[in-house]
């Protein structure tokens, strides 16, 4: 299976904007769905639809209760696992974090890393989860607070361009 990032629009198959039904019915074609938190949604809660595939997982979500506003890929189980996620000819799971993240600066998409095991990028608006699983090596490089940082990408958040200016503003309200 390959699933290429199409930020701000979505990811092969699936649009953002694209009606609730219609997004459940493609997630069923490709695993075993769960459904939470459907009906009026809140600012803190709102329907997710996981989908459990052989190989990875990826959470659906509409913030509004009607389409799709983002999406969460989860990195495949088995680095040999027959998936590939990419960006722009990018394999987004397999490329170290570190050069993946040169890449997306490269491209002209200056990443915060406000968050150290959340960075966003935003504009493009890829949240990336560095954050460490029990799979996931951890990079021999240590970084400027002598902490190790897991080699690979545990997941990334994929998101409508304006996703991450709330809370972008949020924080330089507070001035962090």
């Amino acid at each position: 299976m390959h699933i290429e990032l199409d930020p701000p629009n979505g990811i092969t198959g699936f649009r953002f904007g694209m009606p609730v039904e219609e997004l459940k019915e493609a997630a069923a074609a490709l695993g075993d769905i769960s459904v939470s938190n459907e009906g009026p949604p809140t600012k803190v809660r709102f329907m997710q639809i996981y989908t459990q595939l052989p190989d990875f997982d990826i959470m659906f979500a509409s913030e509004d209760g009607k389409t799709l506003t983002s999406l969460d890929i989860a990195r495949p189980y088995e680095d040999d696992a027959d998936v590939t996620v990419t960006w722009r000819g990018i394999d987004v799971f397999r490329t170290p974090a570190r050069e993946l993240m040169q890449q997306i600066e490269a491209a002209g998409h200056p990443i915060n890393h406000r968050e150290r095991w959340n960075p966003l990028v935003p504009g493009l608006s890829f949240g990336l989860n560095w954050n460490p699983r029990d799979d996931i090596p951890f990079d021999a490089d240590i970084d400027e607070d002598d902490t190790a940082m897991p080699v690979y990408l545990r997941g990334v958040l994929v998101a409508p361009t304006t996703y991450y200016d709330e809370m972008l503003a949020g924080f330089a309200a507070r001035g962090v």
